[in-house]
């Protein structure tokens, strides 16, 4: 899967080439820098998973939306509206998507894609912490 956020003001779409990309204003913690006061030094992760993308807000100041949302943590489909702080992207999504599977019970998907989502997290956290940066400690929910 290619996933691209493409700013809604104009610009250089960006690439989320890895499976944790962390985004915020501060170069060396982020994997991409958005250099914008609004935008907190680790602002939110996006998180690539078996054909999924996911956000979570790291307690950034002036808070991500999905869709005018405001969000903890939540997933992002083709054409949803990513606002990191007043930064505002549209979510591109392309190529091999996770193939179609026999219906589930929607509580049931939902309950997997949280598990999955989780698991990402602390992968996240765990990061965070051998880089040293661990002045952003993601909460357990």
């Amino acid at each position: 899967m290619i996933a691209k956020l493409i700013p809604l003001n104009g610009g250089q779409p960006i690439l989320i080439e890895k499976d944790v990309t962390v985004v915020g204003r501060k170069s060396d913690l982020c994997d991409i820098q958005i250099d914008k006061n609004s935008i907190s030094k680790i602002h939110c992760v996006i998180i690539k998973t078996d054909g999924l993308l996911f956000v979570r807000d790291l307690c950034s100041t002036n808070g991500t939306r999905v869709n005018g949302q405001k969000i903890t943590r939540g997933a992002l489909l083709p054409g949803d509206e990513l606002s990191i702080a007043s930064t505002r992207f549209e979510v591109e999504l392309t190529g091999k998507h996770k193939e179609k599977q026999e219906p589930v019970e929607e509580s049931n998907r939902q309950t997997e894609m949280l598990t999955a989502f989780n698991l990402e997290i602390e992968s996240v956290d765990e990061k965070l912490d051998s880089d040293g940066s661990s002045e952003m400690k993601m909460a357990s929910e």
